[in-house]
C-alpha cells in the first residue's frame, strides 16, 4: 500500500489543522523533555515541521534572513526531537527535546533567563 502524501510534505490532515498566523507560520516553543525547562521560539511553517517530523531534529523559519535553519547546524547546540504537539487551538507546537549545549543565540542555556520582568 502507497501513501498519497508526498514524500517531502506534510502531512494533509495535520496541515489542515493548524492556524498559521498571516505570513504562514506558527509559534514553536522548545522544551526540555526530562526537566521542563522552556529553551527557546522559533518559527515554523508546514516545511520546517515537515522536516522536524521526519529527521528527529528542529528545523525552524528564519524570518530575518528568509531561510530554514536547523538548530546546532552552525553552534553544534543541537536539539534532537523527542516529541511534538500541537495546542488546542491548533496555533502553536510545543517540541520537547533534548538541548546539547545553549539553546540561545546569546549563548545562554534558555532564552528566557537574561531579562525577568517578575520572579515571586
Amino acid at each position: 500500500m502507497t501513501s498519497s502524501v508526498p514524500a517531502n510534505s506534510l502531512d494533509p490532515a495535520v496541515a489542515a489543522r493548524l492556524r498559521r498566523s498571516a505570513d504562514g507560520l506558527l509559534p514553536a516553543i522548545a522544551q526540555q523533555y526530562d526537566t521542563g525547562e522552556v529553551l527557546m521560539l522559533g518559527w515554523m511553517d508546514d516545511e520546517a515541521l515537515h522536516r522536524t517530523l521526519t529527521t528527529g531534529r528542529c528545523t525552524y523559519w528564519s524570518r530575518s534572513r528568509q531561510e530554514y535553519w536547523v538548530k546546532g547546524d552552525t553552534s553544534g547546540h543541537v536539539q534532537y526531537v523527542k516529541s511534538v504537539a500541537l495546542d488546542c487551538d491548533a496555533d502553536a507546537i510545543l517540541v520537547k527535546v533534548d538541548q546539547i549545549g545553549a539553546a540561545c543565540h546569546t549563548g545562554d542555556r534558555t532564552c528566557f533567563d537574561a531579562d525577568v520582568l517578575l520572579d515571586k
